[in-house]
């Protein structure tokens, strides 16, 4: 296996002709292509750019495996394989195979990581590098615009039968990693498939960074359509143009109107990202931490306490407080659920506050990019309760680097 970063710029040679009108008509194609199609068609690219052949793995839902399209393929392990290897870093891989080799592709939509792309050929150019690159943008926006509404692809990620309740609520999840050149934002949530309660959600719009995590009273269906419906209030707000304190009394209404005598907790934060002005609400939820500089600022973003949201009558607060603060560059913004640190193993002892936090530093000064700190700790909180959470536990985690990210 061979680390490979971009390959210098190569002149025009045997290697570089392509036939653009075949090409032409293979993305013409591929814009009516249904997902199970796109394994002849990775095919049929890699040969109209001089590669042998191309297979796609995704990753399934709880990063474990990468998972081939072509259903003939056993699925790949994340950890120890050059496949696994070129997702967690999301970085080019190269394997010797049969007198050729296989250049290991991630495929990448923004800042999400969908899986992999082999691409074989015999042998390694920097301009049939750069091909095997151009290919695995293409399939990433074509994975990404079909998996919209393709079961067969969301049935592919799935390991296990989904319960109702989070096949509910996974719905209306955004993608697991969003981002910018100046910020990103991503989460986890557990247990993949009996989730009820708990849910996170990001947005950018222009310069701004809107995340949230919500975790209802509960483990059933009613507890997956509060949270679903607060989830709805708060995007319907924020895409009016409403303030923070503007959308959490929209879900509060909303949950007071639909759904009587049920409510969650949460945090919601909004970030400009020219400026590093960070929002705040937290409404009977754990406080958001923040790390800056390889350590956990305690108490930075506690704040006087708030009722749930959904309450309503004289339970319902007149107006909802709004803390603030400036970020500095690098910084880390941590919001999680309780079913994080209460997690117990076979003697009761909790995961806990300092061996969550001290995992993200640790993982982070290691040089992990987000998306991998926060796969390898629900990881590590799974194993600490032998898969088997008590709760639900979802962990949202965003950065601004202003300047590089």
């Amino acid at each position: 296996m061979i680390p490979v970063s971009d390959p210098p710029h190569v002149s025009a040679g045997s290697d570089t002709a392509v036939d653009e009108h075949r090409l032409e008509e293979l993305i013409i194609e591929a814009q009516t292509a249904l997902p199970f199609e796109l394994v002849g068609l990775a095919n049929r690219c890699a040969a109209a750019l001089g590669l042998d052949a191309a297979l796609i793995y995704l990753i399934d839902l709880q990063q474990r495996l990468l998972v081939p399209l072509d259903e003939a393929l056993e699925p790949l392990p994340v950890e120890r394989s050059p496949a696994g290897w070129a997702y967690r870093r999301v970085s080019p891989q190269v394997a010797a195979n049969d007198g050729g080799v296989i250049v290991w592709m991630p495929l990448v939509d923004g800042a999400e990581r969908l899986g992999v792309l082999a691409v074989r050929t015999a042998a390694l150019t920097g301009v049939r590098m750069r091909r095997s690159r151009m290919l695995a943008h293409l399939f990433a926006m074509l994975i990404t615009s079909k998996r919209t509404y393709s079961d067969w692809l969301a049935s592919l990620a799935r390991t296990e039968t989904m319960g109702l309740p989070a096949e509910m609520l996974r719905a209306f999840l955004p993608p697991h990693t969003v981002g910018s050149s100046r910020c990103v934002s991503t989460a986890v949530l557990e247990p993949a498939y009996d989730v009820a309660g708990d849910a996170f959600d990001h947005s950018v719009i222009k310069n701004v960074l809107h995340t949230m995590i919500l975790d209802s009273m509960g483990h059933d269906l009613t507890a997956g359509l509060t949270t679903s419906v607060a989830m709805a209030a708060a995007r319907n707000a924020r895409r009016a143009g409403g303030a923070p304190a503007d959308i959490v009394g929209s879900v509060d209404q909303a949950l007071a109107h639909w759904l009587p005598d049920h409510f969650c907790t949460g945090v919601l934060c909004r970030l400009d990202a020219e400026t590093g002005v960070l929002h705040w609400v937290n409404c009977g939820h754990p406080p958001p931490l923040l790390i800056r500089a390889e350590r956990v600022l305690h108490g930075a973003l506690d704040s006087p306490p708030q009722p749930p949201i959904g309450l309503a009558g004289q339970l319902a607060p007149p107006t909802r407080q709004v803390h603030e603060t400036t970020l500095e560059p690098g910084d880390r913004v941590l919001l999680y659920t309780d079913g994080v640190v209460e997690a117990r193993d076979t003697e009761g002892a909790e995961f806990g506050l300092d061996q969550f936090t001290d995992f993200i530093i640790r993982s982070s000064a290691a040089g992990q990019r987000p998306a991998e700190v926060l796969r390898l700790l629900i990881h590590a909180i799974l194993d600490h309760q032998r898969n088997q959470l008590r709760d639900d536990a979802t962990i949202l985690l965003f950065e601004w680097h202003p300047y590089d990210w």
